[in-house]
Parts: C-alpha cells; structure tokens; sequence
C-alpha cells in the first residue's frame, strides 16, 4: 500500500513555517502499514496544486492534504480541488450549522467569510471538523483516495485520528510495519557503520537498517515488515538483542530517548541530585536537563560561570589554577565541579569549559575544544573533547558529551 502527503502554503516553502504535518502523517500512516514513498510541498497557486495532484494519480493508493482550506482569499485549495475532480462548491447545511455554534461558543460574529467555509465540493465526502471551521473532504478517484484536510497541526490531528486512520484501516488489509529506535552515542556514523558490517550484511531481508545522525547521537531505526505481528516482533527483538551485544558501549536508550530523559531515570531510581557549573555551554545542560518533567526531584541548580570572577567568587576555582592552566583545562573544570557539588550539596555536579567559537582558539586550545568534568563523593573524572567550528553546534556538542560522561558515571558509581 502506497501513500503520497501534499503539503500546501507559501510560508511552508519561504521558511516562516515548519512543516511538522507531514512528519507526523508520515508516522501514523507507517504504524498502518503505508509505505510513504513522497512528500511533496506547493505554493498556494492552482498550476502547482493541480500539478502536485496529478503526479500522485495512478501512483498510490492514498494522497493525504493539508493546507489552503482558510476562509481568506489566498486559500484556494477546495475551488482547485472542484477543478480537478470536474465538481462544484455547494453550502453544506451541515456544515454550516457546526460553523455557526462554534463562532457562537466563541462569542465571535459570522460573517461571509465563515459562511463560505461551509462550501464543499459537490463530489466529496464531509468529514466534520470539531477542532475548527474548515472540514476535511474525502474524494475518490480511479482506485485512489483523495483526503483534503486543514493545515492547522490540531485540526488535521484530530481529523485524521478520529475518521480517516479509522476508516483507511478498515478500507485496506494492511501488512505489519514495525519500527524500532535503537539510541546511541559517543562515537561517529562512518565508525558506527563500519562496526555493524556483519550485523547489518546478516540481517533478515524483512528488515531494514537506518542511521539518523543528530549532532552526535546516532539513531538506529530497525524497520520490519511481515505478515504476522508476534513472529515479527520477535524477530526484532532478536535483532536488536544483538545490536546490544556487538555495540553496548554506545548503546544509551530507544525510541526517541534523549540522554537527559535516561539521565533523570537514572536519577531517580538510585534517589540521587546533580548540579551543573556551565561555562561554554552557557546554561544548555541545565536547560536540557530541566526540559525533562520531573526534573525538580534531581536537579537542584547551575551556575553560569562565564566569567573567570564567576568561578572563582561562586565556585572556589582558585585563581592560580586559572592563571598558570588557563579556564579550559583539567584543573579548572575539575575544581568548577567540586565546587559546584559543594555548593548546591548534590550526589554529582557536571562542569565545562571550553572554546565555542568562532573565534577564541589558539595553536594548544583550537576553536571546538572542550574540559568536561562529572565529581562525585567517589571521584572527580574529566575528559577533553575537540569538536569543530560552529559555535551553535558545538554548544549543543559540548552539552551532549557532558550528559554522556555524567550517564556513565552514574551506572559506574
């Protein structure tokens, strides 16, 4: 079974907005058993829509749309969908009537513009929208469906889960697609690949191998298809058993796991608190940290010791130390942690410095490099790294190589 998902809207090709729809409709249809086999986005223009529509006609079983379905006049999706099914706007009493109650609800005014949100293709199926006032039009068409739905994320949200994935489901006997996210870090995608030579060369042909690098995690997505739910499961489990025997040094978590989310587990589960002293990394890793829910239980502070005066005053970086090694050394980050464990009174402190960029380097210390360091009441352990020249990139680097180092120390505590 094949799938096609046409996005609509100028600002989705000029940057001002991100087309997060299409990712999401994306997974949805894959948890079906859709094969997606094209993205495609357009200018709010009738040629390109039309275009758009004509190239997924006869290709797939399934074209998914969203976009251009507002009351203003550069939405023109629903007069060229009457064009390209040869039909014609009609008033849904129907839809209007849900149009009216919910301005009401709203304590807005209709007005004409609202009124014409209630006009549909002749030849289309309504599908009610409860979220909002443009509804979704399901059309039909030499073995391909056709489903027109609003841009707005919610709206076609609840449009797809509560009619179309329903009704596509019991349209389609759908083959068994099983995603599995293996999580990993601390080493590079062309290193990564050439470890799991064997393994991938050696994987059943029902199942696929993907890399998808981030800023140095790495996500391997092992993809399934079968028949037979149980007996595929199995089969990944298998699999990803094995991935857990060939690399567990790099292996930190699955689906979608973030190293901050296993870190706040961790934690939680051995009742223990860290703190951060952030230099290069400007209060990242607390914020990363802090995005997880929950984390108050373990997290209890940061300071941002940017400043050389911050580590000594706040810190108890001693000011020889930064003069004869420099702020990016082992001794300064090493003395930044203890100090930062002493200050807030947590179980582990997580301490950097480094040189972000762009400019800053020299010949010893070039631009990318870091000192990491993670004290505990056991010991103060602390790493250097050199990334590259980015500075966004290396700060978002910096703090993942950090929470990593912090990961490790907690399992080896």
């Amino acid at each position: 079974m094949k799938a096609a998902i046409i996005t609509i809207g100028d600002e989705l090709l000029i940057g001002q907005t991100i087309d997060t729809n299409s990712a999401w409709m994306g997974a949805e249809l894959s948890k079906s058993g859709f094969d997606v086999y094209r993205i495609t986005s357009v200018h709010d223009r009738r040629d390109d829509i039309i275009y758009a529509l004509s190239e997924a006609a006869g290709k797939t079983d399934v074209v998914l749309i969203t976009g251009g379905l507002g009351p203003t006049s550069d939405d023109i999706t629903k007069q060229t969908l009457c064009e390209f099914f040869d039909t014609h706007l009609i008033m849904s009493n129907e839809v209007l009537s849900m149009i009216e109650d919910m301005m009401r609800l709203r304590n807005f005014p209709m007005n004409e513009k609202n009124r014409r949100q209630a006009e549909v293709p002749e030849s289309c199926r309504v599908l009610k929208n409860a979220e909002g006032t443009a509804p979704g039009m399901w059309f039909e068409r030499d073995g391909t469906i056709y489903i027109s739905m609003p841009g707005v994320p919610h709206e076609m949200k609840y449009l797809m889960t509560e009619l179309v994935l329903p009704e596509l489901n019991k349209r389609f006997t759908s083959q068994i697609i099983i995603h599995r996210n293996i999580m990993t870090y601390g080493t590079f995608e062309s290193k990564l690949a050439d470890i799991l030579t064997t393994f991938e060369y050696e994987l059943p042909t029902n199942i696929k191998l993907a890399y998808l690098p981030a800023s140095g995690v790495i996500k391997l997505r092992l993809t399934g298809t079968g028949a037979d739910y149980n007996a595929l499961s199995n089969l990944i489990n298998e699999q990803v058993g094995k991935l857990y025997e060939t690399i567990p040094e790099f292996i930190y978590g699955e689906d979608e796991e973030s190293l901050e989310m296993v870190i706040g587990k961790l934690l939680k589960y051995n009742k223990k608190t860290v703190s951060t002293a952030e230099s290069c990394t400007g209060g990242e890793i607390a914020h990363l940290l802090t995005s997880v829910a929950g984390s108050s239980v373990y997290y209890k502070g940061s300071v941002i010791a940017y400043a050389n005066s911050v580590k000594t005053q706040l810190l108890g970086v001693q000011e020889y130390i930064i003069e004869k090694h420099g702020a990016v050394s082992q001794e300064t980050v090493k003395e930044m942690a203890i100090g930062a464990r002493k200050l807030f009174k947590t179980d582990y402190a997580v301490a950097t410095s480094g040189i972000a960029g762009p400019d800053g380097g020299t010949e010893t210390k070039p631009v990318g490099t870091i000192w990491i360091a993670v004290a505990s009441e056991k010991e103060v352990i602390y790493e250097k790294r050199v990334f590259g020249n980015d500075r966004i990139t290396n700060i978002k680097r910096f703090s993942l190589a950090a929470l990593n180092i912090l990961r490790k120390q907690i399992i080896n505590s």
